[in-house]
């Protein structure tokens, strides 16, 4: 209990941060819970917002497409490949298993410049494409899946091939069920990674009608020298933080499960 406390308090500090009046916010000795309430710093970013050149709502579009394929595409490779790496028997297997793990090494930085190149080269400059490709492969969930997959008893899979199923049969009707958990966690990570993202926009889109709203809000409120900005960023950042809360929330118990408990049920 004190250590779930203890990983309250970033989530607390958000919520206070987002509604503490200017007095509060560069006050000394710094305050964490907000004395004085008040919904200054959203009205002020609702009006930065309201002057904009492009509409709010093109930026909310442009992150809910983006987000929502970007997930359900991670979700479907992670778990095909992981399936694949775990159950099938194919040359070349052991290797790509283990570049897998090798690429668990590379924090994104390391990888922006080519992956830059392959992306101007494929022509996928301002496209949607250029939030989502990049992104749809996700080391460390492939991982994670992987390793409930190697839970699975072999089994199940004989009894189905017994019964006339095929591959994809027996994947989408017997691993997918077992897998829930996983694929809940998959999810959660790949919908962080891709609805903060910043960085695409930034290198590989021009247009700004195909920005996302991450990034809009991070142009809003990046003044370090604006008084009224550091106001203005703890009301973005609250505004982008409480979808992955929501989520977590409704996730949680899936993400908790463990694959014996799946299995067994």
């Amino acid at each position: 209990i004190p250590f779930s406390l203890l990983m309250l308090l970033p989530i607390i500090f958000i919520f206070n941060q987002a509604f503490k009046p200017q007095s509060e916010l560069f006050a000394y000795p710094p305050t964490f819970f907000v004395k004085h309430p008040t919904l200054d710093n959203f009205i002020e970013l609702l009006r930065v917002i309201s002057s904009s050149g492009v509409p709010f709502s093109r930026y909310l579009f442009n992150s809910l497409v983006i987000t929502l394929i970007g997930v359900f595409l991670a979700i479907l490779f992670t778990s095909l490949s992981a399936y694949a790496l775990s159950k099938m028997k194919f040359k070349g297997k052991k290797f790509l298993f283990e570049l897998n793990t090798i690429a668990l090494m590379f924090v994104p930085v390391a990888v922006q410049i080519p992956r830059y190149i392959i992306v101007a080269k494929s022509g996928l400059i301002d496209t949607y494409a250029a939030h989502i490709l990049p992104v749809i492969t996700m080391p460390v969930a492939m991982f994670l899946v992987k390793q409930f997959v190697d839970q699975i008893p072999n089994d199940y899979i004989e009894a189905a091939k017994i019964d006339g199923a095929s591959e994809m049969e027996i994947f989408f009707q017997i691993i997918l069920p077992i897998i829930k958990p996983a694929l809940a966690t998959v999810g959660i990570l790949a919908f962080q990674m891709i609805w903060n993202d910043t960085s695409t926009s930034t290198l590989f889109i021009n247009d700004e009608t195909k920005r996302t709203l991450a990034f809009f809000l991070s142009t809003l409120t990046g003044s370090a020298n604006s008084v009224a900005g550091q106001g203005m960023a703890a009301a973005a950042g609250l505004i982008l933080f409480l979808p992955n809360l929501i989520l977590f929330i409704i996730l949680q118990r899936k993400v908790m499960s463990t694959m014996a408990y799946s299995g067994l049920k």
